[in-house]
């Protein structure tokens, strides 16, 4: 609505003050802001650009609807749904549940037991879900007494929920990796194994953090039960199974990375439907389906409209310009790195994640070719970037969801994450400055 009032606005500007098409795009740019201040959704203000951009430069508007086509064309892109309904279905079984107890059971005795075992379940959730989003809403009522009853202060069980929930995007199958190896046009694979071992450096310090936590508050440890450890994994042994299955489909060469999400995606629904039978067939299937078909929906929609507006950028020249400028004035590959790691945190707690991907990688890429950057080193740094971005104040994504969930004021949340967030923008640091992490496994023996 508020996109169609601006828009209104702007064609009744033009009928009554007649002016060339290339004065107009500013005013034009300057009214989609407005209507993205107003609540427009971000295909809306994507495409209104690429729009309005092509328009001022009287190139045929239907370049978007090009542009979108050409990706719903890209062989790798039916991984994104097949990943999605994966997730979908074991979010919306017991396997949060079930994973809870496993992890509970098998570190919860050790000093910050139960911070270890929110780190490990958010990643492993989010990592199979592909959003952040998915495992607060999922696990944040299940973990929250966990960590309090293990006397967590609210504060640090809060900030640690919230905090955690952003862990596991840089680990396989993570939608995030897979849209980015398409956009940068770099082996999907190549990207997973990268952002294996930065992934685990982010679990590690986000346990490590919980640790801290756990002893400053005296946490209670009880012993170790080997029956229950036992009994859990047995419960949980087809969920456990599911990235094993995953992962031995798309790095064995067994298969494509698209064969290898519709496999994980069937083994998803005959574990949650048929073994465990926590959706019903006729009812339940159907509903996780269509969710999981919404979702991909709007995230296919943002691709499309996004790829109009680089496919402009593109043919105005501006990744060349940017790389050229940067190889001009900035030196030091440090000082670049440095700003671009602020500059992403400030992007990931502003646009979703997905946008993000589509407009801001083919800007970086060509800038990182030019000062050596390796573009799956960079791919790490971007994706491990906006997993802070989700807890950036005020409007990550992170804290909104947690706050909706957890019954906290916003003002809450953000307080109770900063120092995780902290810990964690020292961990990407790492990722940034220390390419081993995101290069070692790629170069051992395939």
């Amino acid at each position: 609505m508020a996109a169609l009032m601006v828009a209104l606005t702007l064609g009744a500007l033009m009928r009554f003050l007649p002016m060339p098409l290339e004065q107009m795009v500013w005013p034009a740019l300057a009214g989609l802001f407005v209507a993205t201040l107003l609540g427009a959704p971000v295909f809306v203000t994507l495409g209104g650009a690429a729009l309005i951009l092509f328009w001022g430069r009287n190139v045929p508007i239907t370049a978007v609807a090009i542009e979108h086509y050409s990706l719903v064309t890209n062989p790798a892109l039916p991984s994104i749904p097949l990943f999605t309904l994966a997730g979908y279905f074991m979010a919306e079984g017991g396997a949060s549940r079930r994973l809870v107890r496993v992890f509970q059971a098998l570190v919860g005795w050790i000093r910050g037991g139960p911070a270890i075992a929110t780190a490990l379940i958010c990643a492993f959730f989010t990592a199979l879900t592909g959003g952040s989003g998915v495992t607060i809403l999922a696990l944040g009522g299940l973990l929250m007494p966990v960590l309090v009853s293990a006397r967590f202060s609210e504060r640090d069980a809060l900030g640690l929920i919230t905090g955690a929930g952003s862990l596991g995007i840089l680990l396989p199958p993570c939608l995030p990796v897979i849209l980015y190896a398409i956009v940068a046009k770099v082996d999907i694979r190549d990207m997973f194994l990268g952002g294996l071992l930065p992934g685990g450096l982010l679990i590690l310090m986000t346990a490590a953090w919980g640790i801290w936590a756990g002893r400053r508050t005296k946490v209670d440890r009880p012993k170790f039960d080997f029956a229950e450890a036992r009994n859990a994994m047995w419960s949980a042994k087809w969920d456990l199974l599911l990235p094993v299955v995953s992962l031995v489909a798309l790095f064995s060469g067994w298969a494509t990375p698209v064969e290898a999400a519709a496999v994980t995606a069937l083994y998803a629904f005959l574990v949650e439907a048929v073994i465990y039978r926590e959706l019903k067939l006729t009812t339940d299937c159907p509903r996780v389906m269509t969710e999981a078909g919404l979702l991909v929906g709007g995230i296919l929609l943002i691709m499309g409209v996004a790829m109009g507006l680089t496919n402009f950028m593109v043919d105005a020249q501006v990744p060349d310009l940017l790389a050229n400028w940067a190889a001009e004035h900035i030196k030091s590959r440090w000082l670049f790195l440095l700003g671009l790691n602020v500059v992403l945190v400030l992007v990931g707690g502003l646009i979703e994640i997905y946008a993000a991907i589509m407009v801001i990688t083919p800007l970086l890429v060509p800038v990182g070719l030019k000062l050596g950057i390796d573009p799956v080193h960079l791919g790490v740094i971007f994706l491990a970037n906006m997993e802070l971005g989700f807890l950036a104040p005020p409007i990550g994504l992170n804290l909104m969801l947690a706050s909706s969930r957890l019954k906290r004021p916003v003002g809450e949340v953000t307080r109770a994450v900063l120092p995780l967030l902290a810990v964690m923008f020292i961990g990407v640091l790492l990722i940034t400055y220390v390419p081993w992490f995101s290069n070692f496994l790629l170069k051992q023996p395939k």
